[in-house]
């Protein structure tokens, strides 16, 4: 089978950005996604920033095909002030996360679709429990001839862009002891994960061969990897970032994955060969920076040599200046920093369930930073569970 790949301009880029519809009165999910859209389409029948998810208790802001990192969050950004008026008069508000912190996965709701229902009723358990949120990147790649090795370049960055944005240490009421749960659950569907490492494009199209004939996949978007080909737009899709609780960090982890193919696409253009990780050293990375997020030792190449993600990213960061400047994202860039010094997502979270002694809190701070649109210090965050809800209000503790 042949496999066309869209013409697209390089580096071109658009994100996607999963967001949890939050009860305010008890900070839960709000099973409404459906109706949410249908008003909001309603509202802005030609708008095409915000669409439906898997279950009813997300919204996917969607930007457009942009050439910057900034006009992709202007897009965001404006996809939030077009649900504002919808949500509020439900009082329902935005957060997100990789996961939500207390919420059942049992009770939530598939939308309305024949697709995502055949995925629940194939995958059963595992299907049911996709209460999940990520942050989707795509990037422009101009010659179909790259794609295959600048995705498995970005394979060997693929634990830097997980630990990064890691934000989801509680399911269901659990602390996990990962700093990124939702990477574990999600690997369960059978083609999801780590992507496969090929060569050259033909190879890819054998692989769409089997999965077709074999019943695997009935098309191509049925491949669930972290790190994607998107034929049908003509990118690179990195998916395999946990959903952030900010604008800022979708800015950050955007302009980690744009110059990161920018400086893979200049490296070819010089015709360098780029790195690559033996698929099980790819794996192993996979569960240290889920289970261990700033902490982890990482298999940094081929031949098995280690060392901490604290001291080889800012050797990483250095490296992709220069497109970063390029492409004008250099500013966001730099977050990655502040963010890896000053608390990931993961690591905010806990500290906040730490110091309220409930998961109702870590909800709540999730809700600030949403409106905030930045990070915010666990020690700068206030909550009173009681003064919110009252004294007999039940509290949502943490389970070990």
């Amino acid at each position: 089978m042949a496999i066309d790949f869209a013409k697209s301009d390089r580096s071109s880029i658009g994100v996607e950005w999963e967001l949890q519809l939050i009860d305010c009165d008890d900070e839960n999910l709000r099973q409404c996604g459906d109706w949410v859209i249908d008003q909001l389409h309603r509202a802005h029948p030609d708008t095409p920033l915000v669409h439906g998810e898997m279950l009813r208790n997300t919204v996917e802001l969607v930007s457009r095909k942009q050439f910057s990192v900034a006009a992709c969050a202007a897009d965001l950004q404006e996809g939030i002030e077009l649900l504002r008026p919808v949500l509020e008069p439900l009082r329902i508000d935005l957060a997100s996360a990789g996961s939500h912190p207390f919420a059942d996965p049992i009770f939530q709701r598939v939308s309305d679709s024949g697709r995502y229902a055949e995925l629940v009723n194939r995958t059963q358990f595992w299907g049911r429990q996709m209460l999940l949120f990520g942050t989707h990147v795509h990037v422009g790649i101009e010659d179909r001839d790259k794609v295959m090795p600048i995705l498995n370049y970005l394979a060997t960055k693929l634990p830097h862009m997980q630990i990064l944005s890691a934000s989801s240490p509680f399911w269901a009421g659990v602390d996990t002891a990962y700093c990124d749960n939702r990477a574990m659950v999600f690997q369960q569907l059978p083609t999801a994960g780590v992507p496969r490492l090929f060569e050259r494009w033909q190879d890819l199209e054998h692989y769409t061969d089997d999965m077709l004939k074999t019943g695997v996949i009935d098309h191509f978007d049925e491949i669930r990897w972290d790190i994607r080909p998107s034929p049908r737009l003509g990118t690179i899709e990195v998916r395999v970032a946990d959903a952030a609780t900010n604008l800022t960090e979708v800015r950050a982890i955007a302009a980690l994955v744009h110059a990161l193919v920018e400086t893979a696409s200049r490296r070819l253009d010089k015709g360098e060969t780029l790195e690559t990780i033996s698929p099980w050293f790819l794996d192993e990375n996979k569960w240290r920076a889920a289970r261990y997020g700033m902490e982890a030792i990482l298999i940094e190449n081929i031949h098995g040599d280690e060392a901490l993600i604290t001291d080889t990213l800012p050797l990483l960061l250095k490296e992709l200046e220069p497109a970063a400047a390029d492409l004008g994202c250099l500013d966001d860039l730099a977050i990655l920093d502040d963010i890896s010094r000053n608390g990931v997502g993961y690591q905010r979270q806990r500290l906040v369930a730490a110091k309220f002694g409930t998961l109702d809190a870590v909800v709540a701070h999730m809700r600030a930073e949403m409106a905030a649109g930045k990070p915010i210090s666990p020690n700068n965050f206030e909550y009173d569970n009681e003064a919110i809800f009252g004294a007999t209000q039940h509290h949502h503790t943490i389970t070990r």
